[in-house]
């Protein structure tokens, strides 16, 4: 072999893990100037990762963060802090309750131990070429609904249709899926609008099925089903388990399936181990603690800094009955971030935007309000190795460099960093800058108001909240605004009204957050997109319309390698940096949880699993006893 050829089928590995699976990609072969050459019947495999490196082998029994004779029992007191009514998942209309993880599954299932590795679920097998053009799931035998019927390639493709027509933001994601169709009897292929978006044939492997014959059936009633209507007829599935009973908005309660079709395969032995899932839902966090320290509540995720260090520090805690345990969060990062919508006239000018993010004071209020608990997010992937630091340089300037002539000129010769506050001098400093900033926008300080040069008309903005989560970090922000002469107006509404008005972009600032995984990939289309800005539905909430952004953000969709995802995600991270989109607040790399000891887990926890709570944990009957209740 030649050393072109060998460079060529270094090439083409990156590309398949299962190297039998290719002789040559004639992708691979034109990058190296090569003659293509056919390529071979792609080969089935049990699982899919986008890194190529798959760490358990064919016929696996079960992964490595789970007891697998774990007891089965027990009963989990959960809480949610909103409300619901409707089982529907599929349309973005009202307020759905939390089923997709209890009563539907996948076709692969992502590892809680890997990065973006997947494994058999409601398919046993996948295979796709070399050039990632298509890919083919083969359904498991067993597979089966709660009420006995399999589980078929029809159910998938119109599942398919059904999120593509009905969801605009799925439907957004799903758009290079051009085709989905059964090609065995066992077999359901999706084909793609263009090869080498190498994350494609995992997503559609992510997507949820559900049941064609049982919504396309009639209810108790007689009454056809409708799944473009939201409903409150508890849903067939086929997951691990199906719902007891509800009260709609106040309650919710799951029954595991006693014997589950897939409870005995590899990714899920020694999971869902819990017999019953209750779930009540609370309108108010204060009240939802209070049930929480009154034992109605088993298990707790806090989110406030303050709560967590002034409200924990009751009996059940000191004694021993209720453990506060903090977990690692490596799975995923996230921006989260005033987000300004871009679509108003005042926030179209980044002089301004820049002059918001300099009034921001993090470092006093992390200090007066957050005691110290957090960091400043300095980066849409803060903490990875996905965020851009320093100067752009190797693959990353070459991305850059494509172009240049859309971006800040300072993306190539100043390192992405945010106004420190804290001191007096920090916040004069700052105040300085965010006036001349404001001024060459177009702006005067009038009677102490900032104000338009020419109009005259006051600069207001409205926070639109959904609770009081966020009101004293605003109110913060608030004052240290009103030195500059801008009048933070603070709104807040209930949950459904708060849905409401982000779906219709009726708003002028909104506390938010960007999720990201480890592996990015077509979601950035959704999230900062420009045929995302105008959607209703899409998490493009600012509005970001950004040829650069959109051009950088193809090239982290068909990357080759990781080593080019990396790259290009950087530069991403660096362009929406430098534009200033949003104003960055702050993070934490743990989940912070608080439970009643009635729980035990496995010695070894999924490295990006979090607390994972309740999938792989389970009741133990001796602590349970020892607590002297239930």
């Amino acid at each position: 072999m030649t050393d072109a050829e060998q460079k060529a089928a270094a090439a083409v590995s990156a590309f398949a893990p299962d190297r039998r699976s290719v002789v040559l990609a004639p992708f691979a072969a034109a990058m190296f100037g090569l003659p293509a050459v056919a390529q071979e019947t792609p080969v089935w495999r049990h699982a899919l990762s986008l890194t190529g490196e798959i760490k358990y082998p064919p016929g696996f029994r079960h992964t490595g963060y789970v007891n697998p004779a774990a007891p089965k029992g027990g009963l989990v007191r959960d809480s949610v802090e909103g409300t619901f009514d409707s089982f529907n998942t599929v349309i973005p209309r009202g307020s759905a309750a939390p089923v997709t993880a209890h009563l539907y599954m996948p076709l692969f299932e992502d590892a809680m131990d890997e990065i973006s590795t997947a494994y058999g679920a409601i398919a046993d097998a996948v295979r796709h070429p070399a050039d990632f053009s298509s890919v083919t799931y083969r359904i498991n035998p067993a597979a089966r609904w709660h009420d006995g019927q399999p589980i078929t390639p029809e159910d998938v493709i119109w599942t398919m249709e059904q999120v593509k027509k009905l969801d605009p933001r799925r439907g957004f994601y799903y758009r290079n899926v051009v085709k989905v169709e059964k090609t065995a009897e066992r077999e359901v292929t999706f084909t793609f609008d263009a090869p080498g978006n190498r994350e494609k044939p995992q997503i559609v492997g992510q997507l949820q099925i559900l049941p064609r014959h049982w919504w396309e059936g009639t209810d108790a009633q007689g009454r056809r089903r409708d799944i473009s209507q939201t409903t409150l007829e508890p849903p067939l599935g086929s997951g691990p388990y199906h719902i007891k009973s509800f009260e709609a908005g106040r309650s919710l309660a799951f029954e595991r399936v006693p014997d589950w079709w897939a409870k005995d395969l590899p990714i899920y032995v020694g999971k869902h181990n819990i017999d019953e899932l209750r779930y009540e839902f609370f309108r108010d966090g204060t009240v939802e603690l209070e049930a929480f320290k009154a034992d109605q509540i088993d298990f707790r995720t806090e989110i406030s800094a303050r709560v967590w260090a002034t409200q924990y520090d009751f009996p059940a805690v000191r004694d021993g009955r209720v453990i506060r345990e903090e977990f690692s969060e490596r799975a995923s990062t996230q921006m989260q971030a005033i987000i300004l919508n871009l679509r108003l006239p005042k926030f179209q000018d980044a002089r301004v935007r820049r002059a918001l993010i300099a009034m921001f004071d993090f470092d006093t209020m992390n200090a007066n309000l957050m005691f110290g608990a957090y960091k400043r997010t300095t980066s849409f992937f803060v903490a990875t190795e996905l965020a851009a630091t320093g100067l752009p340089e190797g693959r990353e300037l070459a991305i850059l460099e494509t172009v240049r002539d859309k971006v800040p000129a300072e993306i190539f010769t100043s390192a992405p960093s945010l106004p420190a506050g804290g001191s007096s001098e920090n916040q004069r400093n700052n105040l300085r800058e965010a006036l001349r900033l404001m001024q060459e926008a177009g702006y005067v300080v009038r009677n102490r108001r900032m104000v338009n040069a020419q109009t005259g008309e006051p600069f207001r903005i409205e926070l639109l909240l959904n609770g009081p989560t966020f009101e004293r970090h605003a109110l913060a922000f608030k004052t240290a605004l009103e030195r500059l002469g801008v009048d933070l107006q603070l709104r807040v509404v209930d949950s459904s009204q708060y849905v409401n008005r982000i779906r219709e972009r009726n708003f002028e600032a909104i506390f938010g957050s960007y999720p990201q995984t480890l592996s990015p990939g077509n979601e950035q289309r959704d999230f900062f997109g420009a045929a995302a800005a105008d959607r209703p539905g899409s998490y493009n909430y600012a509005g970001i319309k950004n040829p650069a952004l959109d051009a950088i953000i193809e090239k982290i969709i068909y990357a080759r390698d990781r080593t080019e995802l990396v790259a290009a995600t950087r530069a991403m991270d660096r362009v929406l940096l430098a534009n200033h989109y949003m104003i960055p607040t702050w993070y934490l790399d743990q989940q912070r949880t608080a439970r009643w000891n009635r729980y035990s887990r496995p010695e070894t926890m999924p490295y990006y699993g979090a607390a994972a709570f309740p999938t792989i944990w389970w009741w133990d009957q001796a602590k349970a006893r020892a607590l002297g209740s239930r």
